[in-house]
């Protein structure tokens, strides 16, 4: 049994990680609160692209876009470079791994941790650094380029991306959004009349499909991007707050003992002092 010195020493210490674990969970607030509000997902930017779609005859459109020439595919895993995430990172690569056991193709992960767990996957990955909030744009772009290179020289076909998505401050949900090949709307699709036909294209169709879609990728990457990082934060704030609660059961467990050791000591030292005394009153 633990003496009342160490037990005094572990409840002290549990003091101070628990303050340590309070400031964090601040700071995850504040972040996310931030992040939130400088946060666009240039909803209308979006709506634009694809609005020119209504003008293109899909039927007569042969790219690899949307008419791949290769049948594996890449999946996209955004992961974090932090830890105290609660397995978040784990879901993400897991979930991009059975995609993969569906369909053989290439793994790209973004961030350490995801690096970690595609190592102990045994599957051949490509990786690229984590997210960084100021760098986020410039790395959507980064992405938008190396995937648009890979799936114009053949060798993949279909582009998935799977990461986390903060449905609301406590919950998160690892979510796979499928990118290429690109399959348009409803009414978009090649009925007949259901397109302006007398229009003058001064590029190729292809090209200005390519174009379009090029600039809807790395939008949609730049929004990926910055959803992730919001889960991030609120996984990471959900993470420390369990880890505070199972510290605070902890300490009620050692004050439980706290106070059993003591009063324990306190009987001993009683019934000691009290032979003595008898033992003192019988030699009188």
């Amino acid at each position: 049994m633990k003496t009342i010195t160490t037990i005094k020493k572990d409840m002290e210490f549990n003091l101070g990680l628990g303050s340590l674990i309070e400031v964090l969970k601040n700071i995850a607030v504040s972040q996310y609160r931030t992040l939130e509000q400088k946060m666009k997902l240039f909803e209308k930017f979006l709506v634009s692209i694809e609005g020119f779609f209504e003008f293109i005859d899909f039927s007569l459109v042969k790219h690899p876009f949307m008419n791949p020439g290769a049948t594996s595919q890449g999946v996209v895993a955004v992961t974090s470079d932090s830890g105290l995430l609660g397995g978040l990172n784990m879901q993400v690569v897991s979930a991009a791994v059975r995609e993969l056991e569906k369909t053989p193709g290439r793994l790209i992960v973004i961030g350490e941790r995801g690096k970690m767990y595609a190592r102990e996957s045994k599957i051949p990955f490509v990786a690229f650094p984590g997210i960084k909030d100021e760098m986020r744009y410039a790395q959507a772009i980064q992405m938008r380029d190396y995937v648009v290179a890979k799936v114009l020289d053949g060798t993949i076909g279909a582009l998935k991306v799977v990461f986390p998505r903060p449905v609301s401050f406590t919950v998160q949900k690892v979510e796979m959004a499928s990118f290429l090949p690109f399959m348009p709307a409803a009414g978009q699709s090649s009925a007949g009349g259901a397109f302006v036909r007398d229009i003058i294209l001064e590029s190729r169709l292809e090209d200005i499909v390519e174009y379009l879609l090029t600039l809807w990728i790395g939008q949609k990457f730049f929004e990926i991007f910055g959803l992730s990082r919001l889960a991030e934060f609120a996984a990471r704030y959900v993470h420390l707050e369990d880890s505070l609660r199972k510290l605070k059961e902890m300490d009620t467990k050692l004050r439980l003992q706290y106070f059993r050791v003591r009063h324990e000591l306190i009987d001993r030292n009683m019934r000691e002092l009290f032979s003595a005394r008898l033992l003192y009153t019988s030699k009188m």
